[in-house]
């Protein structure tokens, strides 16, 4: 079934290799034969430096001098052997057959007597064994031969050592967990997502008593799709199915089937289910599916053979072709679901797609039940109040608050992890680090605390704007000054809403042009935000009388590699005139509003500039409570990053802004 058996290439490669070596060494040297009256002619000329003569063969090697060597190579018929010198002595240039010996030295000891200048010498060679030789030299070639064998086919072919892969890489990269290598994360270590683990939790039912199933006519599901935003626990998700299943399990990511040669990833595919059904049941598990399995005939200007392309080909026919009806479940997470292929996503290839969602506030609270049991916590820490100022925060972002605030109280020489260590953490991954010693200007820092108070002041006036948290002027990470805001949690937002959200955020540059008759650089991320919202507003929801109910939103993504809009450029200016009528009227009304109330803003931005850092109740000192605004604990908190106002950025990719929800979240009842 696994189609791996024994390799018998190099086993008889080796030994014919073996026997035609054996065979060359049991020949002759390959040294031209020479007669006595030759020898003792090249003798004469002093061309022969030695002679070693063999009694047992009745033959003598002749050795030519260097000299007499490099004229007569050219004359040499004979071919050079592939490793001459290798364990041997260095070969004779000539082979002499004498007839007697006696005669032979005679004549060889009255030449030289005749010519004081002949440097000829003779020797006598021992007694060696021919099998002893023919020992030798088959050992000497054994090892070389297993050491090729052992670097071209263990090494090469378990994929290590340069070059590695060239005979594996058509094979499967995934990591099987088996009986051998059990996962021990359970359900029980996934905290929230109930939904989602009701789901797969069936699955995992199906596998332990298909029985129960297949006798009332049902199929197990051939696939199960984990969609959801970064971090919200997809892949642990798939980490908890493999520990409860108690089936193979083999985990890989989407980038695995990605290779620079033509067909390693259809190859791979292949080989990957072809391993799972020889296990079956058994499930797979495909981490970051988009990188394969994005729509096909996109963006596809190369116009030749698109190796992505046929990846996704196999893996179709693999999931549901022509004859696959095996017990292999394929599981798959990804948070760019809107770019797969539609033939992926039908069902009887990805039956189910479950979406984990951002966790709300009972599923936070878990959240930080299993993140704090590892954490030295001190009495103080509250998690109800933690769970509640952590909005919008997804499992991963949990985590790396309670790390954060165990590494700032082990940096503060705490004995423990308290309640403002968490705030200091949760502040530290919103706003980014603090900067104290960061050198402003007195004229610029009243500018930042006078920008501050105007978002303050217009969220805590009018009737739609989020709750204040947190107000401060203290730099952090690029920012000059920030604040906090924890929006009501609401599945719907109503035209009035969303202007009052605009209006709060236009505030800063409001309070900018009302107290010093003039702007700054320091509303970048206010306008960016508020020109997001407007043009969302406009070509979206449909929210803009002038241009009707119509949204120009596609959420197939078709419209993600057209080159055209669709609209006409006549509607491109409605459009255009629309967002900044909408934008101007807001920035109209927070001057209004914050030059009727110039003495509370004054107020609001001195208490900010004395304190440096202010709360909720600092506003209820000047402006009184909220009449519209019942109590902050009584309220359910959103499932949206707390709304951050930053002044005093430079333009980047990263800036944080207070971006509305996708419309598949907001806009479907």
């Amino acid at each position: 079934m696994n189609n791996k058996g024994f390799n018998w290439f190099f086993p008889i490669m080796i030994i014919a290799l073996l026997l035609f070596f054996v065979t060359t060494s049991l020949g002759d040297s390959g040294a031209k034969s020479i007669d006595e009256d030759s020898f003792f002619k090249e003798m004469q000329a002093g061309k022969i430096q030695k002679v070693l003569i063999d009694k047992q063969k009745q033959n003598a090697e002749v050795y030519l001098t260097q000299n007499a060597k490099t004229e007569t190579v050219k004359t040499q018929d004979k071919s050079p052997a592939l490793f001459p010198s290798l364990g041997m002595t260095p070969k004779a240039d000539f082979t002499l057959k004498y007839g007697d010996l006696q005669l032979f030295l005679a004549k060889f000891e009255t030449l030289k007597a005749e010519n004081p200048a002949i440097k000829t010498t003779k020797d006598y060679a021992e007694g060696e064994s021919p099998l002893m030789s023919i020992l030798i030299q088959a050992l000497i070639w054994i090892a070389i031969l297993g050491l090729f064998y052992f670097i071209l086919f263990r090494k090469m072919g378990s994929g290590g050592g340069p070059g590695g892969q060239i005979f594996s890489i058509g094979k499967s990269k995934a990591k099987l967990f088996d009986e051998k290598e059990r996962i021990q994360t359970t359900f029980k270590d996934v905290a929230g997502l109930e939904g989602a683990k009701e789901e797969v939790q069936e699955v995992v039912d199906f596998l332990k008593n298909s029985e129960k199933y297949t006798k009332l006519g049902g199929k197990i599901p051939k696939g199960v799709l984990l969609v959801g935003p970064p971090g919200t626990g997809k892949t642990l998700l798939a980490k908890a199915v493999a520990g409860e299943a108690k089936v193979p399990f083999f985990s890989l990511s989407g980038s695995d089937f990605v290779e620079m040669f033509v067909g390693v990833g259809a190859s791979r595919v292949r080989d990957l289910f072809a391993q799972a059904k020889a296990k079956s049941p058994a499930i797979i598990f495909i981490d970051e599916i988009d990188a394969i399995g994005r729509a096909r005939g996109k963006n596809n200007f190369s116009g030749g053979n698109d190796e992505r392309e046929n990846t996704l080909n196999q893996l179709l026919t693999e999931m549901d072709g022509f004859g696959t009806d095996t017990n292999v479940i394929v599981m798959a997470a990804t948070n760019r679901a809107d770019i797969l292929d539609k033939a992926l996503m039908r069902a009887g290839r990805f039956d189910r797609s479950i979406y984990v969602d951002l966790p709300e506030l009972h599923e936070r609270r878990q959240i930080f039940d299993v993140h704090l049991n590892k954490i030295k916590l001190d009495g103080t820490v509250d998690r109800e109040f933690l769970a509640k100022q952590t909005p919008g925060f997804s499992g991963a972002d949990i985590a790396n608050v309670c790390n954060e605030a165990a590494l700032i109280a082990a940096r503060n020489n705490h004995e423990s992890v308290t309640k403002q260590d968490f705030l200091d953490a949760v502040d530290r991954i919103i706003g980014g680090l603090e900067k104290k010693n960061k050198a402003i200007k007195p004229s610029e820092k009243r500018r930042v605390a006078y920008h501050e108070a105007g978002h303050a002041t217009i969220s805590w006036l009018v009737e739609h704007a989020s709750p204040l948290l947190k107000v401060t002027i203290v730099p952090r990470g690029r920012s000059l000054g920030a604040a906090w805001y924890l929006p009501e949690e609401r599945q719907l937002t109503t035209t009035e809403q969303m202007l009052d959200e605009m209006c709060a955020t236009l505030g800063g540059r409001a309070a900018e042009q009302v107290i010093f008759n003039n702007i700054s650089t320091g509303a970048l991320s206010d306008l960016e935000s508020v020109t997001k919202r407007a043009q969302a507003m406009v070509t979206i929801y449909g929210l803009s009388p002038n241009i009707g109910n119509i949204s120009y939103y596609d959420s197939s993504g078709q419209s993600e590699y057209s080159f055209g809009k669709p609209y006409s450029e006549e509607t491109a200016k409605k459009i255009d005139i629309e967002i900044k009528g909408i934008i101007e009227n807001q920035y109209d009304r927070a001057i209004q509003i914050l030059t009727d109330n110039k003495d509370k803003l004054d107020a609001l931005a001195s208490k900010l500039l004395e304190k440096e850092v202010i709360f909720r109740e600092d506003l209820e000192e000047i402006f009184g409570k909220r009449a519209w605004d019942p109590e902050l604990t009584e309220k359910p908190v959103t499932n949206t990053i707390p709304d951050k106002e930053v002044i005093g950025e430079q333009p980047s990719e990263d800036v944080k802004d207070n971006e509305i929800q996708a419309p598949e979240s907001s806009t479907q009842i």
